[in-house]
């Protein structure tokens, strides 16, 4: 057993280590790192409650990410345009977020009940895309090109081709809808991109094979601007006998399980129906939330 001094977490070390690999290959696979199923974990299993736990989430995010990223921009999959889109509009909001956490959310019945609201929307939307008429999928072809071609920006859209389809998205609505994300993903602790990555394939209708790298390169710049935001005033916060801090042994060793499946779940993610996916994690996020919810009002 190994206790972490910040945290107060007393748990095994390849606990932490295990559940990360094991996440993060499945979550990954649609854009989202592992962190958004972690919180739970470290909530209810590890019982790391306090307002830190959100920082050591994006400790996690910022070891585990690049793996994922470097393996989709080396498959030319990273629509860079859209990477950026996403970091620009999602950073302000992490700051928010951070804010509302640490002032508005500090009592872990409360912030279990907002898990649950988060996690509630976006499991539903990823239902709903699983249990819709089934449409016909093109298959891919072993010489088929499976690049992202001519990605383009503007002040009005970003667009690119894919597999012969040409797909774009108003920028405005990406930076936007990114700020938005920002705030819950501030506030929850993942750094805003993980969230997003639903919105661009429910809403935008983007390809999914086409936006987890952005997604992922997304979470990942929030992450360390947030890190570094809760790092910066855990100080003042002293007194208040609340753990402000990120636990960076723990975030590490978190981190370091994500780092080699994130890479296996990129790797593997071009192979995998999308429909399939979306139905294992729709599946993982619905379950949390009946459980944060019946805490919430069991307590």
């Amino acid at each position: 057993m190994i206790e972490f001094p910040i945290s107060g977490v007393e748990t095994y070390w390849w606990l932490p280590l295990i559940t990360a690999f094991i996440v993060s290959v499945f979550s990954s696979i649609g854009g989202i790192s592992g962190a958004f199923f972690l919180l739970p974990f470290q909530v209810s299993v590890l019982g790391f409650t306090g307002p830190g736990v959100s920082p050591t989430n994006m400790v996690f995010n910022i070891v585990a990410i690049p793996s994922g990223v470097y393996r989709y921009w080396k498959e030319k999959r990273m629509v860079w345009p859209l990477a950026w889109a996403t970091m620009i509009g999602t950073l302000p909001g992490v700051f928010l977020g951070a804010v509302i956490r640490i002032n508005y959310l500090p009592n872990p019945r409360y912030f279990k009940l907002f898990v649950g609201a988060v996690l509630a929307y976006i499991g539903t939307k990823m239902l709903l895309d699983v249990i819709k008429p089934k449409t016909k999928e093109a298959k891919k072809s072993a010489g088929e090109n499976f690049d992202v071609q001519n990605p383009r920006f503007n002040l009005k859209y970003i667009s690119y081709n894919f597999r012969g389809e040409y797909f774009s998205a108003p920028t405005w609505s990406i930076l936007l809808l990114s700020f938005i994300v920002g705030i819950i993903g501030g506030t929850y602790g993942i750094g805003g991109g993980a969230i997003i990555a639903p919105f661009f394939v429910s809403v935008l209708k983007l390809p999914v094979h086409t936006i987890a790298g952005a997604s992922l390169f997304g979470t990942f710049i929030t992450s360390i601007a947030g890190v570094v935001y809760y790092t910066a005033i855990a100080p003042y916060y002293a007194n208040t006998g609340l753990v402000i801090q990120p636990d960076w042994y723990l975030g590490a060793l978190f981190g370091a399980g994500g780092f080699l499946g994130i890479y296996i779940g990129a790797r593997i993610q071009q192979y995998m129906p999308a429909r399939t996916i979306k139905a294992i994690l729709s599946a993982i996020i619905l379950t949390v939330v009946v459980k944060y919810v019946w805490e919430f009002f069991a307590a």
